[in-house]
């Protein structure tokens, strides 16, 4: 007779404290012709596990073509969106995972490609949705489990860097309610006192706040939302500029021009000749 006996005590330690992360939702979920490519951004990391398909996954600086055995972990705040053609429909499970955040890149998101450990981190992810669906006795603690060994098998891989995310980093309830309400009506009139008000609190208050949570005042902070959805029509249709200006919000073309030029260094018609003439080349 044979025997193998390992002692936990001889496990090594794992290489960073993942105590504190906890998972907020999982989603399983597949294009159609409904889907609402806004860009958006959420108060935990998301980690999207590409099953079927193909698409694009868009940050504020770049656009990333996606497809079955990739993994886009995207952290806290960081601006996303996701796009697919009805063709090769794009499918994909999302872990919503609070208190973890990537290194790997300084923009706040990192592209994995997974091989030898696709076929078990699947396993994990769709063992996690089935205990959601039953709502057995302990599936949450069950899914919690899960989490924490995907995190870990991630964590041995070279190419990317985990780590706990700091809680200094949270930004206040009130500026995250501001930011999350300008990111999902940013088409709309919008003007400070409106957001304080939603927000519960004096508008010099929340201008203070928000600049120091993120850098910049509510109102910039609306209008580089604007210009970034503007870009996307600037690349891929044929709108006028007042047709733009109008669907976003904007109260004139020059207006939109102007703030178009002082964020791009360019004027939008200028942008759209760039990118056509590249696409052409």
């Amino acid at each position: 007779m044979s025997t193998q006996q390992y002692a936990l005590s001889q496990v090594p330690a794992p290489p960073a404290d993942f105590s504190n992360i906890r998972l907020r939702y999982i989603t399983a979920t597949q294009y159609s012709q409904e889907w609402n490519s806004t860009m958006h951004t959420h108060s935990c990391a998301e980690l999207f596990f590409i099953t079927g398909g193909h698409g694009y996954i868009h940050t504020q600086q770049e656009r990333f073509p996606v497809a079955v055995n990739d993994l886009m972990v995207i952290n806290t705040n960081v601006l996303h969106t996701e796009t697919s053609g009805a063709a090769s429909p794009l499918e994909y499970i999302v872990l919503g995972v609070e208190g973890l955040e990537t290194l790997t890149g300084i923009e706040g998101y990192a592209l994995l490609h997974l091989y030898t450990e696709r076929e078990e981190l699947m396993s994990y992810l769709h063992l996690m949705l089935r205990e959601l669906q039953e709502r057995r006795p302990g599936c949450g603690l069950v899914c919690q489990n899960l989490l924490e060994i995907i995190v870990m098998r991630l964590l041995r891989r070279e190419d990317i860097s985990l780590s706990a995310a700091p809680t200094a980093l949270k930004s206040s309830r009130e500026c995250d309610i501001v930011r999350r309400y300008i990111d999902n009506h940013f088409k709309e009139n919008l003007n400070l006192d409106q957001l304080a008000a939603l927000a519960h609190i004096n508008k010099y208050y929340l201008v203070h706040a928000f600049k120091r949570e993120y850098g910049v005042s509510p109102i910039n902070y609306l209008i580089s939302r604007r210009i970034l959805e503007s870009k996307y029509l600037l690349d891929d249709t044929n709108h006028s500029l007042s047709q733009i200006s109008h669907m976003l919000g904007f109260s004139s073309p020059s207006y939109f021009s102007q703030s178009f030029r002082r964020t791009e260094g360019v004027s939008p018609l200028e942008y759209r000749r760039s990118q056509r003439n590249g696409e052409e080349r």
